[in-house]
């Protein structure tokens, strides 16, 4: 296998699966007895980009009043949507969707 002038290289599919390698997973080099070892040392961008959107619909879910709360995702988007003739409450969004 051939290094690349800026000293990249391809590590091979089989070896990428069996070690679960994915785009976006983050890796660590070490030098050990003269042998370039790699090291995975995180998971891959899909993990990490789901635990921060469930971070932040959590901190946008805590922000809302009491009243939105308790509404699902369809219930407030139907609430956001709706330019004319908005229902005044979120209440009357959950009971106009029963």
């Amino acid at each position: 296998m051939q290094v690349t002038e800026k000293g990249q290289v391809t590590i091979p599919k089989p070896i990428r699966m069996a070690a679960g390698v994915a785009p976006g997973s983050e890796v660590a080099f070490s030098l050990e007895g003269g042998k370039i070892v790699i090291t995975l040392v995180g998971t891959g961008v899909k993990e990490d980009r789901r635990a921060k959107l469930r971070a932040a619909a959590a901190r946008v879910r805590g922000s809302l009043q009491p009243e939105f709360r308790q509404l699902g995702a369809d219930e407030i988007m139907a609430f956001l949507r709706d330019d004319e003739g908005a229902p005044a409450t979120p209440g009357a969004v959950r009971n106009a969707h029963r």
